[in-house]
């Protein structure tokens, strides 16, 4: 038989578990299918989405041309626009 090499965390888990650390989980399947419907939401929300936007042809305008002297596509400003403002990097005066 093969020995099984653990990394560090791995023994650190080991030893946890030789302790009684750990205690058995209740109703261990529908635990599971928890975990399941969360890890299946994380990645849907995790994933890109198009939208359709409807924007001054102006602004929209000045946004490619100064994506285009940074040499980036103008959809990557606009969704750095989106993120800065949804993890309170940008403030906006509403």
């Amino acid at each position: 038989m093969k020995k099984v090499i653990l990394d560090k965390y791995e023994r650190e888990i080991q030893k946890a578990l030789k302790r009684g650390d750990y205690v058995p989980v209740e109703n261990q399947e529908e635990s599971i299918m928890e975990l399941q419907e969360a890890a299946k939401n994380y990645f849907k929300f995790k994933k890109n989405k198009s939208i359709t936007l409807r924007v001054e042809g102006e602004d929209l305008t000045k946004v490619k041309v100064k994506a285009q002297k940074h040499g980036i596509p103008y959809q990557r400003i606009i969704n750095m626009l989106i993120n800065g403002y949804a993890n309170n990097r940008i403030k906006l005066a509403i």
